[in-house]
């Protein structure tokens, strides 16, 4: 059996799951088929396991395939039905542990703190310790609901001995990084709440350590889609060009679809422009309820990545209009960037959490929760905005968003992988 050079295993929530950060993955491990990795893999859940969570997934008939040299690994649980929680876990860890076991210098990048986190320091410990020594580098990249929902729940709840668990499996990494400034800044917060109560020196070591590395995201995917393709998709819709207000995102409350389904009944541009809700989350059912009489909102649900950018590229305005929830805050916004990239008219947020390091001063900013504003930042943009500023917003915007192209993301995340590759 021939074995490979050199290995990258990303432990993560990959596809089908409907999630900026399963993209992530799935980025990072194309851009390392060219920087010297001969095999890539990422270790991730069985489909029936994800269907049982209730996630968002996307349609399993439409997934894109992964390049030759990418494996996607599903273990089996491991145990039965007495073992009601980590049989998919263990299942994930000794997986990991086969792979280190073979002689293949190794980086292992974890995605979500819990549990792939706990699964690659587990896996490595568990190597070690059966006398094996792998050759193994391991970076954990905190994104947003490991902050915003396991953590800060930790935190209200008073469940400080889960906190420091939390805190102690990041830290045990060669690496740790965050999704964004905000998100690195919370983590800090988090860690200094943890210290008071613990006597821990977690906000210490974060500050000295935690990095920042934003989404990578293909921009090749999003830049300059055939204007044909567009007309094509938009045709298949019942959809025209400008002819639509786009929501393309986790259908949430903490992403401010209630309060853009509110204002869209204010708007005067309604008459001009329908509501277009693209997407699938725990708030679908109750919004398409609330909008079941209203002929000028419509709902997708199978909108897959290859219609996406078409989408964004040919509505009147892209609203995304988040807002801080107790279970989640928006920590970067990777939707925003893919929009900036894909062109189209221009785009209405907030500066909820992260959303400022996506956009910087490129978007139409209105406050979280003002739904009057909100109705009147889309009226101004389809009914009053001149042509020469939204090329303007549209221009900006897109130069500011390559920044997250996934080679640049791939290669500050692994500076020696990228100079190894010869990339300067």
């Amino acid at each position: 059996m021939t074995l490979p050079r050199r290995r990258l295993v990303i432990v993560v929530r990959a596809d089908p799951v409907i999630c900026g950060h399963s993209g992530e993955a799935r980025n990072l491990a194309e851009v390392a088929l060219t920087r010297g990795f001969d095999d890539v893999r990422l270790l991730t859940w069985p489909i029936p396991a994800l269907q049982a969570a209730g996630l968002p997934l996307k349609p399993l008939d439409r997934l894109l395939p992964y390049s030759p040299g990418i494996t996607v690994e599903r273990p089996e649980p491991v145990g039965d039905y007495r073992v009601p929680d980590g049989r998919h876990q263990a299942g994930l860890t000794g997986r990991l542990v086969e792979l280190l076991a073979e002689p293949v210098p190794t980086t292992c990048l974890s995605m979500y703190l819990v549990p792939h986190t706990a699964v690659v320091v587990d896996a490595v410990a568990a190597a070690r310790a059966t006398g094996l020594a792998p050759t193994v580098h391991t970076v954990a990249k905190a994104v947003g609901s490991d902050v915003t929902n396991v953590i800060r729940s930790c935190l209200r709840e008073g469940r400080f001995g889960a906190a420091t668990v939390l805190f102690s499996t990041f830290l045990a990494n060669d690496e740790v990084v965050a999704v964004s400034e905000y998100t690195r800044e919370e983590i800090v917060a988090a860690a200094e709440q943890v210290d008071a109560n613990c006597g821990t020196t977690f906000a210490e070591q974060c500050r000295r350590r935690v990095t920042v590395s934003y989404p990578p995201i293909d921009s090749a995917a999003f830049l300059d889609p055939d204007p044909a393709e567009v007309d094509a998709a938009l045709a298949r819709r019942g959809l025209e060009r400008d002819g639509y207000v786009l929501f393309l995102s986790r259908v949430a409350r903490a992403k401010g679809i209630y309060d853009l389904l509110i204002a869209f009944g204010q708007m005067r541009c309604r008459s001009r422009v329908k509501l277009v809700v693209a997407g699938t989350g725990p708030a679908l059912e109750h919004v398409q309820a609330m909008a079941k009489e209203d002929d000028r909102v419509v709902f997708l649900t199978d909108v897959d990545d290859q219609e996406k950018p078409l989408l964004m590229r040919g509505c009147a305005a892209y609203a995304l209009p988040t807002k801080p929830e107790p279970d989640f805050v928006e920590t970067f916004g990777i939707a925003l960037a893919e929009k900036a990239l894909a062109g189209g008219g221009p785009i209405i947020t907030t500066t909820t959490g992260g959303t400022a390091e996506a956009v910087g001063d490129t978007a139409v900013i209105v406050e979280p929760g003002d739904i009057a504003g909100l109705a009147a930042a889309v009226d101004r943009v389809v009914l009053d905005m001149p042509v020469a500023e939204r090329q303007d917003l549209e221009r900006r915007a897109r130069a500011r968003a390559m920044a997250f192209d996934r080679a640049a993301v791939f290669d500050g995340l692994f500076p020696e992988e990228a100079l190894v590759a010869g990339v300067g």
